[in-house]
């Protein structure tokens, strides 16, 4: 049996949706992009929502428009994507690391405040695998400190912890619709706030600081703009838009097999020596974006591949990045430095997770990963370790 790493769940709707797009005679930032944006901001509760291009741009943007630059420091994690820290140092300020939670692999709240600076400006915790961080502590910790929080929520559509959806306690909230998301256009991005000023200077800077996007220029009499600031290039399409407006519909719906999927797993892993995997927590709701295992290092990498000869897609979500090239060599990072995000990024393995999953292809999966765990000698992990 074959079991890719990821399989969409696009279907009829978003091929109507994007048809009648094509159909159309606008197909840059209009009226969908504005639908979709309204919707979006309205699901997660939030005032605002900014379409644009990628988590990356838009996340760079967010640091750009609240002021983020030379001189200053960001606080985050070295376990998530290389764009976090990479667009911190796009904008001319330092990442600053802290290490993750045991149980999570969330940023660790209580090693926060020894890690603020006279040029600490901002807090960017990641919502890792769909989970969201306490973004109440994060918050109480920002306000003493009179720093700002922006999420990395790419993989938090869904999520919610005490109460409490990405952006609703932060200056703003990013998230990611790239093609393995649970919300996909492709490629893609938005951005959320409950700042109306800091909404309309991401608008600007989205469209290279124009005063005017096309649809304001060419519907109706048309109006002439001005560039008010230095912007960029980043804008979200109504052809993106449009597969996101059909998908929203039924989002939940979706996050309902996934969770289902994850508790299998779950179930499956739970008293099996050699495996543990993150903890989800009470008065969590999780988005269940992504589903690993934590399995002895030594042995990780060729779990993998003994995985992936068995036709099952599996994938890294994430190495610890400081220890990558670049940041070792310009940034001076060694190992030893974060060992909770260290041991994650040494054991884990990414399982398919996604809705099209087959009861076999599940049981499949489940009964290969526990075949070749226990094949190899037996190591006892422990998530607190």
């Amino acid at each position: 049996m074959k079991v890719e790493f990821y399989k969409h769940n696009l279907d009829q709707q978003e091929i109507e949706s994007v048809t009648s797009v094509l159909q159309s005679t606008f197909l840059t930032t209009g009226p969908q992009t504005a639908k979709f944006e309204e919707s979006f901001a309205t699901y997660l509760g939030t005032k605002r929502c900014i379409g644009v291009n990628s988590w990356t741009m838009g996340n760079f943007i967010t640091l750009k428009a609240l002021g983020i630059g030379e001189g200053d420091e960001v606080i985050t994690t070295p376990m998530t994507f290389i764009a976090t820290p990479n667009t911190i140092l796009q904008t001319g300020a330092k990442p600053v690391f802290v290490d993750v939670e045991a149980e999570t692999g969330n940023i660790d709240c209580d090693k926060i405040e020894d890690a603020i600076t006279e040029r600490t400006k901002a807090i960017l915790p990641i919502h890792m695998y769909g989970q969201l961080c306490d973004m109440k502590c994060l918050n109480d910790i920002a306000k003493k400190h009179g720093l700002l929080v922006v999420e990395d929520a790419a993989h938090a559509v869904e999520s919610e912890r005490d109460g409490i959806k990405p952006g609703q306690l932060s200056d703003a909230a990013v998230f990611s619709f790239y093609a393995t998301k649970n919300l996909t256009c492709g490629e893609g991005g938005a951005i959320v706030t409950n700042n109306e000023k800091l909404a309309e200077d991401l608008k600007l800077y989205r469209l290279h600081g124009m005063s005017k996007s096309a649809a304001d220029r060419y519907h109706g009499t048309f109006q002439h703009w001005d560039m008010e600031l230095l912007g960029y290039k980043c804008n979200m399409n109504d052809i993106q838009a449009a597969m996101l407006n059909s998908q929203l519909t039924r989002l939940d719906e979706l996050n309902k097999r996934r969770n289902e999927i994850a508790e299998r797993y779950e179930a499956a892993f739970a008293d099996m020596p050699g495996v543990d995997f993150p903890k989800k927590l009470g008065g969590s709701h999780h988005a269940r974006h992504l589903f690993t295992i934590w399995v002895d290092p030594t042995k990780r990498d060729d779990i993998l591949v003994a995985l992936q000869q068995r036709q099952i897609g599996v994938a890294v979500n994430f190495r610890a990045l400081h220890l990558l090239k670049y940041y070792r060599e310009e940034h001076g990072y060694e190992r030893g430095m974060f060992p909770q995000a260290e041991r994650i990024g040494d054991s884990t393995i990414t399982l398919p997770l996604y809705p099209k999953l087959t009861e076999e292809e599940i049981d499949y999966v489940i009964d290969c990963a526990r075949d070749v765990v226990t094949s190899s000698p037996q190591v006892s992990l422990h998530a607190t370790g």
